[in-house]
């Protein structure tokens, strides 16, 4: 059958329901995932997408009629489903989610056994290229069954291992769950907690009736923003659709990065484990180096993405590892992201040295930043070496893309995944500097 290779990304496999991926191709693909990890199991879980539900159905058929068992998890964050993999040694697992994209769009993201992810690179394109290849499925003379587990109170007693609950002072705290998965592992967790929290948005709805579920861009935080300063809380946090990313916003609804929260988890655990190794990716502030540094622990740049920065976590035994998107993670959580961990080794932190959100930030971050600033290009590969040629006097590398180092600014340059695009970041010394450098790096690149 013809499949539309498009929805096999560098990280996952995620598409439009039902044109891009329906119950057919779904099948196929929980037939070759078996076929390619040749399991005993695996664990599958899913969101609350309206197409959630089919797609379970049709990929568990397929990875029964291979012979292999579906341990099915139900509803559940895709950082629930690394604990199941890990926890229980399972072979492999499978969550089913668009993570924080609009409701039309669905998707798998896989992991093998210990939780380690498929990427483009190292799975996925074998899981392509069978079904490409491949015209019929015979199924097993012993085909699998399909297992229910419930995993909400382990997780929830393995999150909260991370810290001490004896520290935490009862904060007024806004969470909004975006109708997504936090609305379901939250709540598990919260009840242990002193907290007094006010939520937004728990129920669990795969059709985002409220805002799409995307937390990065600040418009998806207005509800947030605005609970935040009705009731005087301490501060807010806010999930993605399938709960495994998380952001903190202040008292005074200011967003905090990805990045500067990996400073704060960073500080955290370097408290109570000096010296450790802890990995930040190359779109981070030079604050979390820094943070790093300051607070006795050894900086790792890397690379974007999951599937690059989990090995290199194992292959330095690193402590945590971070990004500005707002994935967050952890060794002892067999070294996948987890938002509920961050957002609870955040809330100790706050707890012990009892200070405001804000000033905690202010304390570590002394730089402005751009954001994120896509252009579209006709060809990225011309655009990157005009933009270098430029600053050829500079200090370059191509880690992922172009980033240059000057004294009072730095940037860096990189092609979107997916798109014809070109993604801009720039951090400065202060805003006079940003807004300049900002404007005479888009002429370059806009032309």
């Amino acid at each position: 059958m013809t499949i539309d290779s498009s929805i096999f990304k560098a990280y996952d496999i995620r598409g439009t329901y039902p044109e891009q991926i329906d119950a057919e191709i779904a099948y196929k693909i929980g037939y070759m995932i078996a076929d390619f990890l040749k399991p005993k199991s695996i664990a599958v879980g899913r969101d609350m997408r309206v197409s959630s539900n089919d797609l379970f159905d049709s990929l568990a058929k397929g990875i029964n009629d291979k012979g292999v068992d579906v341990i099915d998890l139900g509803l559940v964050s895709t950082d629930g489903l690394y604990y199941a993999v890990g926890k229980f040694n399972y072979d492999g697992g499978v969550m089913i989610t668009a993570s924080h994209n609009p409701k039309q769009y669905n998707g798998f993201k896989v992991c093998r056994k210990n939780a380690e992810p498929l990427s483009g690179q190292n799975g996925l394109n074998n899981v392509l290229k069978k079904i490409q290849e491949v015209s019929s499925y015979s199924k097993s003379s012993s085909p699998g069954m399909i297992i229910r587990k419930d995993i909400s109170t382990g997780y929830a007693d393995h999150c909260l291992s991370f810290i001490d609950i004896d520290k935490i002072k009862p904060y007024k705290i806004v969470i909004d769950a975006g109708n997504g998965m936090a609305g379901a592992t939250l709540p598990p967790v919260l009840k242990k907690l002193p907290v007094k929290v006010t939520e937004l948005f728990f129920d669990l709805d795969g059709t985002f009736p409220n805002h799409p579920a995307s937390p990065i861009e600040l418009e998806n935080l207005m509800d947030l923003q605005k609970k935040i300063k009705e009731t005087n809380a301490d501060f807010g946090v806010a999930f993605d659709g399938d709960a495994d990313r998380v952001f903190l916003m202040d008292k005074m609804g200011r967003q905090v990065g990805g990045d500067m929260a990996t400073a704060l988890v960073s500080k955290s655990l370097l408290s109570k484990n000096k010296g450790e190794t802890i990995l930040y990716n190359l779109i981070c502030s030079k604050a979390v180096p820094e943070s790093i540094q300051k607070f006795g622990g050894i900086p790792l740049r890397t690379r974007v993405g999951h599937a690059l920065i989990k090995p290199l976590m194992k292959k330095h035994n690193a402590i945590f590892g971070g990004e500005h998107s707002g994935h967050f993670y952890f060794r002892d959580n067999w070294f996948a992201d987890s938002g509920l961990i961050a957002f609870l080794v955040c809330l100790e932190l706050l707890s012990i040295e009892n200070r405001p959100l804000d000033e905690m930030i202010a304390e570590i971050d002394p730089y402005v930043r751009s954001g994120e600033i896509n252009s579209k290009v006709e060809s990225v590969k011309d655009i990157i070496a005009k933009v270098s040629d430029a600053f050829k006097n500079e200090e370059q590398d191509t880690i992922d893309g172009l980033t240059v180092n000057l004294d009072n600014f730095w940037f860096n340059l990189r092609p979107s995944n997916t798109e014809p695009l070109l993604r801009l970041n720039v951090e400065a010394d202060n805003k006079s500097i940003l807004d300049e450098k900002v404007d005479m790096l888009l002429k370059l690149i806009r032309g």
